[in-house]
């Protein structure tokens, strides 16, 4: 992306997106979900175990233990989805558990796809403490 862009965000910190809505193409995304009324922890666990599943299948990549429970990996056919590459994680951010997910239409030629996405999870993990004052993986 070159150029400034129009940032969107919607919900709180329990859950909510953040996008580049003004792009012809879907830009980069990132949701996140929090543990707590109607979303118990079992949820998130179930969610992060259907895309550790779907990621395995697609030679993704385990995160750093530092960022949480979490996979990277390019979905050559994503479903629901002009977005293969994705990275999840599920941390701990204060007292509650959280999941992250970020999913991106293409990266630069040249770069390193799984580095960048952890990278990022790195970066949005920080944002969201930063954000909901919380500490990520505390």
């Amino acid at each position: 992306m070159t150029g400034p862009l129009i940032e969107k965000t919607d919900g709180n910190e329990r859950n909510g997106d953040c996008r580049a809505p003004d792009t012809a193409a879907r830009s980069l995304e990132v949701w996140w979900m929090q543990e707590g009324r109607g979303m118990p922890r079992e949820h998130l666990d179930f969610l992060m175990d259907d895309r550790r599943k779907v990621y395995t299948s697609n030679s993704g990549v385990v995160l750093p233990t530092d960022l949480g429970d979490g996979m990277a990996a390019y979905l050559p056919n994503p479903p629901l989805t002009d977005q293969p590459y994705q990275v999840s994680a599920k941390f701990r951010c204060g007292s509650k558990a959280r999941l992250i997910d970020i999913f991106l239409p293409q990266v630069a030629k040249g770069r390193d796809a799984i580095k960048d996405m952890t990278e990022l999870m790195r970066i949005a993990q920080k944002r969201y403490g930063h954000l909901y004052n919380c500490t990520p993986g505390a």
